[in-house]
């Protein structure tokens, strides 16, 4: 492996770390400070504080359904660290890079919560059109794949994905 990408990977994983310390320590302040106590408003009729403690999927669908979730998370983690790793050095792809490891924080932090806890730590909550309760993570991965699916359409063409391709034959035609 070339140099220049494995600084880029190690700076891909410097990066998912500061992303889950970031998600970890929001986390921990939402029980310092909220578990048990009323929501703080930050913008009136806008913005609120709440603790809530997540046992399901996004809008709380799959209620305790913790081996599932580990399971599908650490399946899509490992189909991103095999992205990450087959992404050929190229400014071309470091949109790619940064969202995925968008992706992978949120998966993780997530995971951590439901690992330790067996619930997810929410706590922000949109008043103003009554979203559903949520975390630093779910931002990442929610913000992270609506941008993905946008440069996949729009960015990348379909031979800018020759890397993940499984054929000899299929790698050497899109070279």
């Amino acid at each position: 492996m070339q140099l220049e990408k494995k600084r880029l990977l190690i700076k891909d994983v410097i990066a998912l770390v500061a992303l889950l310390v970031l998600d970890q320590v929001t986390k921990y302040l939402s029980v310092l400070h909220l578990k048990n106590q009323d929501a703080i408003v930050l913008i009136p009729g806008w913005l609120e504080l709440h603790y809530l403690e997540n046992q399901g999927a996004a809008f709380g669908m799959l209620q305790n359904q913790k081996i599932f979730f580990v399971i599908i998370a650490s399946l899509i983690l490992a189909l991103i660290v095999y992205v990450l790793y087959k992404i050929p050095y190229s400014k071309r792809y470091t949109m790619l890079h940064v969202l995925l490891t968008l992706i992978a924080a949120g998966a993780i932090g997530n995971m951590i919560d439901r690992i330790r806890q067996d619930y997810v730590v929410d706590f922000i909550y949109f008043v103003i059109i009554n979203f559903p309760i949520f975390n630093v993570a779910d931002i990442y991965v929610s913000v992270a794949t609506t941008l993905l699916v946008i440069v996949i359409l729009f960015h990348y063409k379909e031979e800018d994905f020759y890397f993940l391709s499984f054929s000899a034959n299929k790698i050497r035609e899109a070279k």
